[in-house]
C-alpha cells in the first residue's frame, strides 16, 4: 500500500478509517515478521510508509475527537 494522502483520509468516514487502520496494521505485522526472520525485506521502504499511514490515520481520528 502506498502513502495515503491526507485529503483521501479526511474524505473517509469513521468506519472506513478504522477498517483501513486495521488493514495497515496487519500489513505492518506481516512485514515485520518477514524482516525478523532474517534477510533483507523485498521493499525496505514499505515499513516506513506503513508507519506513516498509521500516524496519519491516528492524527485524523484525534482531530475529529478534539472537535467533538
Amino acid at each position: 500500500m502506498s502513502l495515503l494522502k491526507m485529503s483521501e483520509l479526511r474524505a473517509m468516514n469513521k468506519d472506513e478509517l478504522e477498517d483501513t487502520l486495521k488493514q495497515i496494521k496487519a500489513d505492518l505485522m506481516q512485514e515485520r515478521g518477514l524482516a525478523s526472520m532474517g534477510g533483507a525485506p523485498p521493499n525496505p521502504g514499505k515499513l516506513k510508509s506503513l508507519r506513516k499511514n498509521i500516524a496519519r490515520i491516528l492524527t485524523i481520528q484525534s482531530e475529529r475527537e478534539a472537535k467533538n
